[in-house]
């Protein structure tokens, strides 16, 4: 397990390195920059002051050179400043990055409460009305973008309750933060619970075909034993996949999400960013979003081990 871990690990540095060189080098090779972006908002046409500019951001050194800037900075702890608000980056960062976890969080929990039971149910109720009814459930979360979804619940609630459930503030208490992130994590978590019930379903129809199961059941196991002792236990290994990959692709995938209900998050900042070219905040927040990647792998590959004795790393 030692080795394993040491190699993993390596592999995680060579992989952040790789990404980091692409999103510096994809950044640059997009035309216009933020000085462009200013002088072109703004109508200005003094080349002299765009050039002075460019200079002071360091825009007009070789792109390795900036490139060495920023990653030497990175090991220092200094992310660099923003070249719209002209902040620390991190301080631009740091008090978005809990709102889009708390969000991200629920809109997980959310989909493996509601998708492992169901998918476990449809399962064993295989072929039954019930079974229709959740195949078709889980075929609507997978075919309703959340956006859409996230727009007819702003309009149920202003019909039904003459509210906007939108960000206009700090929530005070966490009953307030659940009242508020509930609902767009309930329409982001709706297409992952598709995802993880349809992905529980095949699992585990195919863990209950084994001879085990068919033993378990001669043996005068109960029903609840059978499919959740054995089957579930054996069938969950897929799914702890697939809901690793839906918590890395939910902080950087509530994009849209945010903007509807108005969230101040990552996603939103970053798109922002983006708009304005101001490559500390993406650079900064891409290799963010990149590092809960790779951990997020890493962390499901050990579950493996834990959940699975059958599983063993070799050193």
């Amino acid at each position: 397990m030692g080795a394993y871990l040491v190699r993993r690990l390596a592999l995680m540095v060579l992989t952040l390195f790789g990404m980091s060189v692409v999103i510096f080098v994809l950044l640059r090779i997009v035309p216009g920059n933020i000085a462009d972006i200013l002088f072109d908002s703004a109508g200005m046409v003094d080349p002299a002051e765009k050039a002075r500019i460019v200079a002071e951001l360091g825009l007009d050194q070789p792109i390795a050179a900036q490139y060495l800037k920023w990653i030497g900075g990175l090991f220092q702890g200094d992310l660099g400043y923003s070249y719209l608000s002209e902040k620390p980056t991190i301080e631009e960062i740091a008090p978005r990055i809990p709102i889009t976890a708390k969000l991200a969080l629920l809109a997980l929990i959310f989909s493996t409460v509601i998708g492992v039971p169901l998918g476990v149910i449809s399962a064993v109720r295989q072929n039954s009305g019930l079974d229709y009814v959740i195949r078709v459930l889980s075929l609507s979360g997978l075919s309703l973008p959340s956006f859409w979804l996230g727009l007819l619940i702003l309009m149920a609630a202003v019909r039904y309750f003459g509210d906007i459930p939108i960000y206009t503030r700090t929530p005070a208490s966490l009953w307030d933060e659940l009242l508020l992130y509930s609902l767009p994590a309930a329409a982001v978590g709706f297409r992952s619970s598709a995802l993880v019930m349809r992905l529980t379903r095949s699992s585990m129809l195919e863990v209950l075909r084994q001879d085990y199961i068919r033993t378990a059941r001669s043996k005068g196991a109960s029903a609840a034993a059978v499919n959740f002792n054995h089957g579930l236990r054996n069938a969950v290994l897929p799914v702890i996949t697939i809901i690793g990959i839906e918590a890395a692709f939910l902080l950087g995938g509530l994009i849209v999400t945010e903007t509807v209900f108005n969230i101040p998050g990552v996603a939103r900042f970053l798109v922002e960013a983006i708009r304005w070219r101001d490559y500390p905040i993406v650079q900064n927040l891409v290799m963010f979003i990149a590092l809960v990647v790779v951990v997020v792998n890493l962390i499901v590959d050990l579950l493996y081990s834990a959940l699975d004795p059958r599983i063993r790393y070799a050193d």
